[in-house]
């Protein structure tokens, strides 16, 4: 039913639940949850680069660029498959069932790519990507619906939550580096398998935290009184099947076609969006349209944030100078120093947001908060470009504090606009959409990291990162960023105002 325009929806009732440090029980559930999914996916995220160059490429700098497109394509199909698995959670099978079908699916193809056969390898992504999309989206979702809208701990919340997942990929990267180069194998020859393997087992963590802990949710996701019957979650199980071998096609194609394809799904989902807000009425389709604006800087964002794991894991392996007085510091604990800061800031950050609404009355708006997000991030690569232009060494490495540095900024701009993200997402979008804009969300990242794959590839170019094409791409990389942080500030009081009082 439609609501009268220039009305919002009714909220749903909230159940009463215990206060934990002030925020709502189940909160802490789902914060342990999306740790050990985060320790699984962040576990790899070092390796694949590295690994399909070794394994696939027989350790040849020229197979950098394929390595960083077919990274770019996984991350971009892990986020788009939100979008689906958004719809199947919010029409068909119930958000509480999703995720734990989605984990299914994660640890099984987790467990794939542990084998060395290219084939196996891309269908175990292509299984990870497939569960990925059932849970991911789903999980914050329900975060959201913890809170009232109106509710001055909302931002709060995501912010912890957001520590949830920044503690599990500063956990995994140091782990499974350790197993790879230390139990298993060697630093110059790390077993990647292992690796993978213990990713793996951290998912099943996730999978059997949320079985036993979903009751504190009181209802919460659960699925509609006609939608109990435990045949969706086989047609779920079977169609996910069916899906496996069309996202390996997906990978396979390459990252030019898989872009047109990523716009193609944006495209569908603002219509979706669009459709249903316009039902709502006036004030629905205005927010709707601010979100779309937003999701647009979002791509750019983590088009660059997103070199993290492809074109800046060759920079450390073969750029940065990791010699500490005889200590090698391994290329994989760089993945960590992301989190060690989000862990830090986060509640540094939590508390200036509510600082600056209650005290001072000057909290940023949500486009502006976007805006430092993209400064921050630009300013990381202006780092970069000093390092390589100013800072190279006898032995043609940069100092390795200069990359440290690099992910502490970029973690500042990421504080500014991820949590925030998740947050506007659960404001603005139409009361019955929630998990289908929360996978618009998703996808606008997926996008992103697609179009980071072909950065990263760019930098890379045909035989291997060098410190000129670094130079190169990441000046480039700048300027894009710090632009788009600057138009965004100046068109803020318009996305303000299509948001009618969401802030």
């Amino acid at each position: 039913m439609s609501t009268a325009a220039g009305s919002p929806p009714a909220e749903a009732a909230i159940p009463e639940f215990k206060q934990v440090l002030g925020h709502p029980g189940p909160l802490w559930m789902l914060f342990m949850s999306e740790f050990w999914e985060r320790f699984a996916f962040y576990g790899i995220r070092w390796a694949l680069v590295l690994y399909i160059v070794e394994q696939f490429h027989g350790g040849s700098a020229t197979g950098q660029a394929a390595a960083n497109l077919t990274y770019g394509s996984y991350l971009a199909l892990v986020y788009a498959g939100a979008i689906l698995g958004g719809y199947v959670a919010d029409k068909y099978l119930g958000h509480q069932r999703s995720i734990l079908v989605g984990a299914v699916f994660m640890a099984a193809g987790l467990f794939m790519i542990a084998v060395p056969s290219p084939t196996l390898f891309k269908l175990g992504l292509a299984t990870i990507v497939c569960g990925n999309g059932m849970f991911k989206p789903i999980i914050s979702t329900l975060v959201g619906r913890l809170y009232a809208v109106a509710d001055e701990r909302r931002d709060s919340g995501f912010t912890i939550f957001y520590m949830g997942i920044n503690s599990g990929a500063f956990l995994a990267p140091l782990l499974t580096g350790w197993l790879a180069s230390t139990i298993f194998g060697t630093a110059g020859a790390p077993a990647y398998k292992y690796v993978f393997i213990a990713a793996g087992v951290g998912m099943l963590v996730s999978l059997v935290w949320f079985w036993f802990g979903r009751a504190q949710l009181k209802g919460i996701g659960a699925p509609e009184p006609e939608a109990m019957g435990r045949h969706r979650v086989l047609v779920v199980a079977l169609g996910t099947l069916f899906m496996i071998p069309v996202i390996y096609a997906l990978l396979a194609v390459g990252g030019t076609i898989l872009q047109y394809v990523l716009s193609a799904l944006f495209v569908v989902l603002v219509f979706l969006l669009m459709v249903e807000a316009i039902r709502e009425g006036k004030v629905a389709r205005d927010r709707v349209i601010a979100m779309m604006i937003i999701f647009v800087f979002n791509i750019l964002f983590w088009m660059f944030f997103e070199q993290a794991g492809s074109s800046f894991t060759f920079l450390a392996d073969q750029i940065v100078n990791r010699d500490l007085g005889g200590f090698i510091f391994p290329t994989a604990w760089f993945q960590s120093v992301n989190s060690v800061a989000i862990i830090a800031l986060a509640p540094v950050m939590a508390w200036i947001w509510i600082k600056m609404a209650s005290a001072w009355n000057a909290n940023p708006s949500i486009p502006r908060k976007f805006g430092l997000g993209l400064l921050f991030n630009g300013l990381a690569f202006l780092l970069l470009m000093f390092a390589l232009s100013k800072l190279v060494g006898v032995d043609g490495k940069i100092p390795f504090w200069t990359l440290v540095a690099v992910y502490f900024i970029q973690s500042v701009g990421e504080l500014c606009l991820s949590p925030i993200g998740l947050s506007m997402v659960t404001k603005l979008a139409p009361s019955r959409l929630g998990g289908l804009a929360m996978g618009g969300w998703f996808v606008s990242i997926g996008i992103g990291n697609n179009l980071s794959g072909i950065f990263a590839s760019a930098v890379s170019g045909e035989t291997g990162m060098t410190t000129a094409s670094a130079l190169s791409g990441y000046t480039f990389g700048f300027w894009a960023l710090i632009g788009a942080g600057a138009v965004l500030f100046v068109v803020a009081p318009l996305v303000n105002k299509l948001m009618h009082g969401v802030k």
